[in-house]
């Protein structure tokens, strides 16, 4: 299957084949999955228990199990390594395929754990509205969430193996690049392997970056990424590996929430108790201050933005954060519309409240 592709055309942005309220399903059903059984559990619209069963891990005789189920269907999955799978293969078998955030389920700790019992609140939690869905794509645009992710981990082995090595000199009171190690055998044997391994680190990175300058050619929401102020290709291709489909975000108030880039508010009894930091994608989060910071140590529309901002006497912390947000409200908008950027946009934005 090829990876790189054009840009596909408009089309509904929805990975299910027809949406409905949460609370408009007839049935409604959670799986437990491992790899030596399964345990399936499932309500009715009007019921107050579930009824479970278990079985042996055979995808064959659970698609046959929830295809024999009549009335539409609903079906919740938490996130783990083989839950894409489990989506690809099931998602024929119900009208809705909810994959739910397991670090928010904290009901499923309290009490006695089985495979069963977790797969009884999963549906009750299901049924009630209380899951957080995790978002999963079915084209090849997974794929390029796979390539980015296995990029990533590259860098950090990398970093890992640099660092290593700079420890080895740091212990032997020297400088990493300035100094040379002692003539001791096995000082040198470690430097060596090392250096293989870093060298070996060094080529499959320049491969990664050679994959990534295709994708920017082929698929023209990565390149329209590479036009704002401060992203580069790299940010660009893990922008869209994260996001995919921006349309599921209501608005860029949502958007910033994802991306870690507002606060919180806690208040309870018409009294604040400050904010604090919603759990959020830490990569979108790093790309969009990391860009907010090149931008404005370069020559851009985003660099007069972030003058602007001082001179209207916004602390230079709160301004590199209104830049930051900025940045991540455009790069939201080209994806959600597929437009090219268009500098000094927020010029006319500012122009347009004072007219008001």
């Amino acid at each position: 299957m090829n990876l790189i592709k054009e840009r596909r055309p408009k089309m509904n942005l929805s990975n299910n084949k027809k949406e409905k309220n949460i609370y408009q399903y007839d049935h409604y059903l959670a799986i437990d999955w491992s790899q030596v059984n399964v345990a399936i559990a499932r309500m009715k619209k009007n019921s107050t228990e579930s009824k479970k069963i278990e079985m042996d891990s055979e995808i064959k005789e659970v698609k046959k199990y929830i295809s024999g189920i009549k009335g539409s269907k609903i079906l919740t999955i938490e996130e783990t390594t083989s839950t894409h799978w489990l989506y690809v293969e099931l998602k024929e078998t119900v009208d809705k395929i909810l994959v739910c955030d397991p670090y928010r389920n904290s009901l499923l700790g309290t009490g006695p754990k089985t495979d069963k019992i977790d797969a009884g609140k999963l549906c009750e939690l299901l049924r009630g509205n209380f899951l957080h869905e995790v978002y999963h794509s079915l084209d090849e645009d997974y794929r390029i969430r796979k390539l980015s992710s296995a990029y990533e981990d590259l860098v950090k082995f990398g970093v890992r193996l640099k660092n290593q090595k700079s420890a080895i000199y740091r212990a032997e009171g020297m400088r990493y690049k300035k100094d040379d190690l002692p003539d001791n055998p096995i000082l040198q044997f470690i430097e060596d392997n090392q250096n293989e391994g870093i060298e070996l680190y060094e080529n499959e990175r320049k491969q990664y970056h050679s994959y990534f300058d295709k994708l920017s050619k082929k698929n023209e929401l990565i390149n329209n990424q590479e036009k704002i102020p401060g992203i580069g290709r790299i940010s660009a291709v893990t922008i869209y590996a994260i996001v995919i489909q921006a349309s599921r975000f209501e608005d860029k108030y949502k958007y910033w929430a994802y991306c870690g880039l507002v606060l919180n508010n806690k208040e309870s009894g018409r009294r604040s108790y400050g904010k604090r930091k919603p759990r959020c994608s830490r990569k979108l989060k790093s790309i969009y201050l990391s860009a907010a910071m090149a931008a404005i140590g370069g020559n851009s529309d985003i660099a007069e933005y972030y003058n602007h901002l001082l001179q209207s006497g916004l602390p230079a912390r709160d301004s590199r954060r209104a830049v930051a947000r900025y940045i991540a409200k455009v790069s939201y908008g080209m994806l959600k519309t597929g437009e090219k950027y268009i500098p000094y946009k927020w010029r006319k934005s500012k122009e347009k409240e004072e007219i008001k």
